[in-house]
């Protein structure tokens, strides 16, 4: 007899942690999930004040692309439990450069800022255009 435990054993426990780990990460995504529907709301409430206070139309497309930063942050959990606990990178991308708008439309003061946010869209876009292409699908 030998002191180690064999490998059906060791590969059974190694599936039980990494099962008692996938539970956790999906609960802590499902508490995440109704964090950001709860601020998701929260934000369409606050926008639909602002139209009505006929506030300022840099603060009303800010709202709305905070807005959609939400949504999209809400998809890609939707994502990860549809494809079987995988997170898609377009998401990512999708996210990226929806943050990325969002920053410009706050920050648009300094024009080399506008043109590096402006950059790190078109990356994003090709990279989007990269994950699109079929050959990187078939591999």
């Amino acid at each position: 007899m030998t002191p180690f435990p064999s490998h059906s054993t060791h590969s059974r426990f190694g599936k039980w942690i990494s099962e008692i780990f996938q539970w956790i990460l999906n609960l802590s995504l499902l508490a995440a999930g109704v964090i950001l529907a709860y601020a998701l709301f929260s934000e369409a409430a606050s926008l639909v004040e602002l139209l009505l206070s006929h506030s300022e139309k840099f603060q009303i497309v800010e709202k709305i692309v905070v807005f959609f930063l939400y949504f999209e942050f809400l998809a890609l959990i939707v994502q990860y439990f549809k494809y079987n606990y995988h997170f898609p990178l377009r998401y990512f991308l999708y996210i990226g450069i929806t943050a990325m708008v969002r920053l410009i439309i706050v920050d648009h003061s300094n024009a080399v800022h506008t043109l590096l946010f402006a950059l790190a869209i078109l990356v994003m876009i090709i990279a989007l255009y990269i994950v699109h292409t079929e050959r990187l699908r078939k591999s």
